[in-house]
């Protein structure tokens, strides 16, 4: 596999108790696959009875995020005034631009008999002359993203262009994502367009060019490879990327950035509280963790 591969990043897992996230971006040997800059994948979990995910709300600079659910549901809130429960096979963006806060709930309805929970959670790196555009929000549903079904695979088009056929997403950079299921047997091919691509193993088994995938295991192909993706068994699979970047960014808890000086002032305008509140949940905030000697990821 070493000649169509670039590298393999294994994950890192944070075990939250009542669920995982093994995260594979930034790493120490590779910050960004296209615009992706941060890539966390959650569950499968099923949540005690009464409980739910929150995360309270919390700032972002520069960047998009993008909410993706296999299986549960969350809701959304943030700063500009956005409510929206996402469920499997939507999408959520939230652009952060110049500076949003938002929040990340188990819905209410769903904590009697615990919610279940398990999805992709990346941050886009807005480009050069971008970073600072106005915060905006966009949610897109399940059946307004493109299914490609052929030679027993399924692949939901995210966002950007693949396999003939266009995501209604908004991008602010060239981008490619996509949520592929194979059956038994089935396979689909990896189109080799973008700069930069990488595919991610979440759920069964897999093979890339007939070699077998790792679970949670970020695999960044190299550039104008044409690969195969196929199971013997059944798998599911997340493929990302887009245009490569040519300016680096620096990472801090959740600012990205161009610049370490705009990511020092998000610190300083978060412990200030010049951060707008978000409506509906302005009652908790988490207060900026301390990372010390380093805001970048080589």
């Amino acid at each position: 596999m070493d000649s169509l591969l670039e590298m393999t990043i294994a994950p890192v897992t944070h075990d939250l108790g009542a669920f995982k996230v093994r995260r594979t971006l930034p790493a120490r040997q590779r910050t960004m696959v296209g615009p992706f800059i941060f890539v966390d994948e959650f569950g499968p979990a099923q949540l005690p009875p009464g409980q739910g995910m929150d995360v309270r709300p919390h700032p972002h600079i520069n960047l998009a995020t993008v909410t993706y659910l296999f299986e549960g549901a969350i809701e959304h809130r943030d700063s500009i005034g956005s409510h929206q429960v996402i469920a499997q096979g939507a999408i959520n963006l939230m652009t952060a631009g110049s500076g949003i806060v938002h929040s990340e709930r188990s819905p209410e309805a769903l904590r009697p008999n615990g919610p279940r929970l398990y999805g992709m959670q990346t941050w886009l790196a807005l480009p050069d002359g971008r970073e600072e555009v106005a915060p905006a929000f966009d949610h897109v549903a399940a059946d307004g993203l493109p299914l490609i079904e052929d030679d027993g695979a399924r692949a939901r088009v995210l966002m950007g262009s693949l396999w003939g056929a266009s995501a209604a997403t908004p991008q602010h950079s060239p981008t490619i994502y996509a949520d592929i299921e194979l059956d038994r047997g089935g396979s689909i091919p990896v189109d080799a367009e973008a700069d930069e691509r990488g595919v991610m193993l979440v759920g069964g088994e897999a093979a890339l060019d007939s070699d077998p995938l790792e679970l949670y295991t970020l695999y960044v192909l190299k550039p104008g490879h044409a690969a195969r993706l196929s199971s013997a068994n059944g798998g599911r699979l997340m493929l990302m990327g887009g245009q490569a970047f040519s300016t680096h960014r620096y990472v801090f808890w959740n600012f990205v950035s161009s610049s370490r000086d705009r990511i020092n002032q998000a610190k300083e305008d978060w412990k200030a509280m010049r951060f707008p509140l978000v409506p509906g949940d302005d009652q908790e905030f988490i207060p900026l963790r301390e990372v010390p000697n380093t805001v970048s990821y080589p």
